[in-house]
């Protein structure tokens, strides 16, 4: 086996000591304008590829992050505090599909009004940001995810979350949004009443 170059190594190390994840000028900035990057990450990622830790790059960010095959081996007995409500879920969502968006409009898509602490839950969990303001009357404050967002759920970037045909074949959409989409596109849909309400 080849021992790997200088530039991996000092890219190993830096990502290693690092506490957030780094961008590839952020790694630079450690390791020389002269450095091959992006090669050297490549190269890195390649060799811990299906170990115990793996290299990946999470919304233009590199870190180490345990292998996700692994996770049962490091769960411990415990309660998780950080449960989100249904609201939560749903105002986390439509961040996630229609960034950067306002309150009034996340509002508008859910068809109720959501309480300031909804908002607050999801920026303590480090999931979605003050992503500046709308320029209209009132410029009121927008919102989008971060990349703690990204790492959390195991996406790259945003381009991987499930579309609407993903989320049709897990079963993960409610009948009554199944029979509404059908009334608008002229189809028929066949609902099933399995749960009590």
């Amino acid at each position: 086996m080849k021992a790997p170059d200088e530039t991996m190594r000092a890219i190993e190390a830096v990502l290693f000591a690092s506490e957030n994840p780094l961008t590839v000028a952020e790694i630079r900035a450690y390791v020389g304008e002269e450095a091959d990057i992006p090669a050297a990450l490549a190269a890195l990622a390649a060799d811990y590829a299906g170990r115990g830790v793996e290299l990946v790059e999470r919304g233009g960010r590199w870190h180490f992050q345990t292998a996700a095959d692994l996770a049962n081996f490091l769960r411990r007995d415990r309660e998780d505090s950080r449960k989100l409500s249904r609201a939560g879920i749903e105002t986390l969502a439509i961040i996630a599909y229609h960034e950067p968006v306002t309150r009034a409009e996340i509002e508008a898509i859910r068809g109720v009004q959501i309480s300031k602490g909804t908002l607050d839950v999801l920026m303590e969990a480090g999931w979605i940001r003050p992503a500046g303001r709308r320029e209209v009357p009132g410029r009121p404050l927008l919102y989008a995810t971060t990349a703690e967002f990204l790492t959390h759920f195991g996406l790259a970037s945003r381009r991987d979350l499930p579309g609407i045909d993903d989320l049709r074949a897990a079963g993960l959409l409610d009948p009554v949004d199944l029979a509404f989409e059908a009334a608008h596109s002229g189809g028929e849909a066949v609902v099933t009443d399995d749960e009590d309400d």
